[in-house]
């Protein structure tokens, strides 16, 4: 599990409330419990966690994957790293 991975899945359990033993990357925010309001907040923990900027695209909460969330935030570091 890369660093990315372990950080956002710690942010998300800690959001939901839950154990971080219960996340898997083909889950959704959806499926774990977490309500769209809560979601967001997940989605700014993430970008001020690690200082990014999700596109909105890459916020899909019904439907979109941790996996997915977890590749977005990995895109927006690389991104960021080679801008800078």
């Amino acid at each position: 599990m890369s660093n990315v991975q372990q950080e956002t899945f710690e942010i998300i359990a800690k959001q939901a409330k839950i154990e971080i033993d219960t996340i898997k990357p083909e889950s959704t925010l959806k499926e774990l419990g977490v309500a769209s309001l809560d979601a967001i907040e997940v989605i700014f923990d993430i970008e001020e966690h690690f200082d990014i900027q999700l596109p909105n695209e890459d916020a899909d909460f019904d439907n979109g994957t941790v996996g997915q969330l977890v590749a977005a935030v990995e895109r927006q570091i690389a991104t960021k790293k080679s801008t800078e």
